[in-house]
């Protein structure tokens, strides 16, 4: 099956030297491309790729995330890059495409993702994995409270929350707040009357 991938570049020097690396490659199948975000948005919803290869300046930087851009569950974001941007920036993206890399490592990088695609598919958690307090974070992140919220509400610090965030992100796999949420969906986590309410108007559940 060939891996399917979408270019998200202003340039349509670098889109077009993308297109001439890996288009006699028979293991790719280039979907598209975006030149801003808006786009890339569009086009994530209509072809859902494998691999999105992606200038980090289209997205907003704020913090050094987000880096995923609320990517499809199990897209891989490959950044390309070809100006300084913070490593603890990059470090939010699955991998990195250097400008100057060759032919034979740009290909190596997204033939090594999508091994990582495999391993990810024959091993998907199960949700009853996570512990209960990680269900009860990971349903207050789907219906989209921030971290200090939730600390709020469940009456843990901030950091404990941070800490199970990471654990729930390790263990599925999952980094963007829509995937946790389809993720949180199919399992029927959103339902589930164990879990904690959402109080109104940000108030705590008594």
């Amino acid at each position: 099956m060939k891996l399917k991938i979408l270019i998200a570049e202003p340039s349509l020097i670098i889109t077009e030297g993308l297109r001439c690396i890996l288009h006699d490659d028979p293991r790719f199948e280039i979907l598209g491309t975006a030149d801003d975000l808006p786009l890339l948005q569009e086009r994530l919803a209509a072809h859902h790729p494998d691999i999105v290869i992606i200038n980090p300046g289209l997205l907003p930087y704020a913090a050094q995330s987000p880096a995923n851009a609320e990517l499809p569950e199990g897209t891989f974001s490959v950044a390309i890059v070809y100006q300084y941007f913070e490593p603890a920036y990059l470090r939010n993206f699955d991998a990195v495409i250097d400008i100057r890399d060759s032919k034979h490592n740009i290909i190596a990088t997204l033939t090594e993702l999508d091994h990582e695609t495999s391993n990810k598919h024959d091993s998907q958690p199960d949700a009853q994995e996570l512990t209960k307090r990680e269900r009860d974070i990971l349903v207050l992140v789907a219906k989209g409270l921030m971290s200090k919220e939730i600390a709020d509400q469940l009456n843990i610090s901030i950091h404990t929350v941070i800490s199970h965030r990471k654990n729930i992100t390790k263990k599925t796999g999952i980094k963007s707040v829509a995937g946790l949420a389809v993720y949180a969906m199919l399992n029927n986590l959103m339902n589930d009357p164990t879990t904690p309410e959402t109080p109104p108007h940000g108030g705590n559940v008594v």
